[in-house]
């Protein structure tokens, strides 16, 4: 092998092992977490059967930020009130933070009303992993139907620097699952599981 193509070998090894680590270890890195309670204020969000998401994403988003206290962990809300967040705001909240993961809230919904699951997307390597953590752990704790995570350009994913996940906590459109998504057990449940699979990628 000439100098030159063992040269450009060990930049390209160098090269894959920073991708790999930077996109698989810097999770675990995190001291912060930004917790971002979906919609508020003006924007409800999925609205069936007199339930508003904004008002479930709230809900859930501070059980997390308690339990992520009561282990350590450094918390901030992107909204702890029934308030407008634009996305930009949101993301700009988010990037206030070094050393942090920003997890997002959601609730479904669909015209197609038989339809049903738990989904949590990412954008990037690191957020892949926060997502397959926490859609595992969900999904055992709650089980319900896995909907797989899933790559997206989610405006709050794609303009937050820190790794980052959308969790879809279940459809609102479908009568037994936006049912069981209105109980405290099931929110509660969700935040533990949500709080686990964030502690497993440390």
């Amino acid at each position: 092998m000439s100098p030159l193509k063992a040269a450009f070998l060990a930049v390209c090894l160098i090269a894959s092992a920073l991708f790999f680590l930077t996109g698989n270890s810097i999770a675990g890195s995190f001291t912060t977490v930004v917790i971002d309670p979906g919609h508020g204020g003006k924007d409800k969000g999925a609205f069936w059967y007199g339930v508003k998401e904004k008002t479930l994403t709230l809900d859930v988003a501070l059980r997390v930020e308690k339990l992520l206290k009561a282990r350590g962990l450094r918390t901030a809300l992107t909204r702890r009130s029934d308030v407008y967040t634009s996305l930009d705001q949101r993301a700009a909240i988010a990037n206030r933070y070094s050393r942090s993961i920003f997890v997002s809230i959601h609730f479904n919904a669909h015209t197609n009303r038989s339809i049903k699951g738990l989904e949590t997307f990412y954008s990037s390597s690191a957020g892949r992993n926060i997502a397959r953590a926490v859609q595992r752990r969900i999904v055992y704790k709650i089980k319900g139907k896995n909907r797989g995570i899933k790559k997206s350009v989610f405006a709050v994913l794609m303009r937050t620097r820190a790794p980052a996940i959308l969790i879809e906590a279940g459809f609102l459109s479908n009568l037994s699952e936006g049912r069981r998504c209105q109980t405290e057990w099931y929110r509660q449940t969700l935040a533990q599981a949500i709080v686990d699979g964030i502690l497993s990628t440390r």
